[in-house]
C-alpha cells in the first residue's frame, strides 16, 4: 500500500525553540560543525490507491489540519513506493515520488 508523507517546517523567519535547544545541547556535546537545527513534523498516511483526488484531499489536510499557516509551512508531499503519480499541477506544493528501496 502506498504511503504518503507530508513535511511540516517552522516557517523560515520564526524562532524555533526545539531546534535551538537542540542546537544548544550539540554544542555542549561538542558537535560544533552544526550551525544550526530546525525541528519539524513528518504525517504518514497509508492509501489504498494514490489518485488526483487523494493528493488534492491530502494537500488540503496538509494546509487545514497538519499545520498552523501562521507559524507553519508545508514543505512538502511526497509519495513513497513505486507506484507512479500523476502530477497536477495546480496543488499549492511539490508532489514527488520517492522509491523506498
Amino acid at each position: 500500500m502506498p504511503t504518503i508523507v507530508v513535511e511540516v517546517m517552522p516557517k523560515a523567519e520564526l524562532l524555533d525553540p526545539q531546534g535551538k535547544a537542540v542546537a544548544g545541547a550539540l554544542s555542549r556535546l561538542g558537535k560544533s560543525q552544526y550551525t544550526g537545527v530546525r525541528i519539524g513534523k513528518r504525517f504518514e498516511l497509508t492509501v489504498d490507491e494514490v489518485t488526483d483526488a487523494v493528493l488534492a484531499d491530502v494537500t488540503d489536510l496538509a494546509n487545514d489540519m497538519f499545520s498552523n499557516s501562521v507559524i507553519e509551512d508545508v514543505v512538502s508531499i511526497t509519495v513513497a513506493g513505486s507506484t507512479p503519480v500523476v502530477h497536477d499541477e495546480t496543488l499549492a506544493v511539490s508532489i514527488e515520488t520517492v522509491d523506498e528501496n
